[in-house]
């Protein structure tokens, strides 16, 4: 009887260790690698108001209640200078460039850095590009939106987003330009870039928006933790098209449409507060 007992405590204690190990599940809190499955095509049976009946597990796409992109619309925003500044303390790492389907990523394979919000740290993990802008201010969208995705030892999210205009040529980009080239024109799914410092992205700003949210691709994981910086940059017209280009999805735009905001919460950080939100 003893022995019984004694290998039932230790099958559950495994099963309990093998749960622990697998969680969080990558699937549920981690954009889709391949993208191909969906489209932006609004009416197409792959198109955004579908992305939740495609899987089971991208449901949250269309039954989410905290769902991205939003309009970080004036009314609904709170300014709260006890935000602090953000804090990143990111480094360089070899990373590659990948083709996911309907736009191109940079993936740091390294210790690239992280990010600080609220006392816990989020790994920097990749970068990616959409156009036009995913989230619009008061209503006005910009011409495309960069996305630096971070994440936790717990599998919690956090996303940088910058805005952009056209204008001057951005400089990170301009670092990456041959290889963006070179990825449209070999169509290979991946390639290796070498060392990229992350501190060369440009955020010329320390106003940001903060709101919950989710992934603005499937599988639209929610819980996701949105700074988008408040200084809108600038990208040239031939940046924009070599990112559309480099995909070859045939594809104008890669940007998912604007869901509700509901009940939600946005929030702005200011270093000097005078009691006026600036918009």
């Amino acid at each position: 009887m003893k022995k019984n007992t004694s290998s039932s405590i230790f099958l559950h204690l495994l099963l309990f260790a093998l749960l622990f190990i697998s969680w969080p599940p990558k699937a549920r809190t981690q954009e889709v690698e391949d993208e191909r499955e969906f489209s932006y095509i609004k009416g197409s049976p792959n198109g955004p108001e579908h992305w939740g009946e495609i899987h089971e597990e991208w449901e949250a796409c269309n039954k989410g209640d905290m769902q991205s992109p939003i309009d970080l619309v004036k009314e609904r925003v709170r300014v709260v200078p006890t935000l602090g500044r953000l804090k990143r303390s990111y480094k360089p790492s070899n990373a590659t460039i990948k083709n996911r389907g309907h736009d191109i990523m940079l993936e740091w394979e390294g210790d690239a850095g992280s990010l600080w919000i609220n006392g816990s740290e989020f790994l920097l993990k990749q970068c990616h590009w959409h156009s036009p802008s995913e989230h619009s201010v008061n209503g006005k969208r910009f011409a495309l939106e960069a996305h630096l995705v971070h994440q936790s030892t717990d599998g919690k999210i956090a996303v940088v987003g910058i805005m952009y205009k056209i204008g001057r040529p951005d400089s990170f980009l301009k670092e990456l330009e041959d290889r963006i080239n070179e990825i449209g024109v070999t169509r290979e799914n991946g390639i290796e870039v070498g060392e990229v410092d992350p501190r060369h992205v440009k955020i010329g700003s320390r106003k940001y928006h903060r709101y919950m949210g989710s992934l603005t691709t499937p599988p639209c994981t929610e819980g996701v933790t949105w700074t988008i910086v408040n200084k809108v940059r600038t990208a040239s017209r031939a940046q924009l098209k070599l990112l559309r280009d480099a995909v070859h999805d045939d594809a104008k735009k890669n940007a998912r449409p604007k869901q509700e905001i509901n009940e939600r919460e946005i929030k702005f950080y200011t270093p000097k507060f005078h009691g006026i939100y600036p918009h």
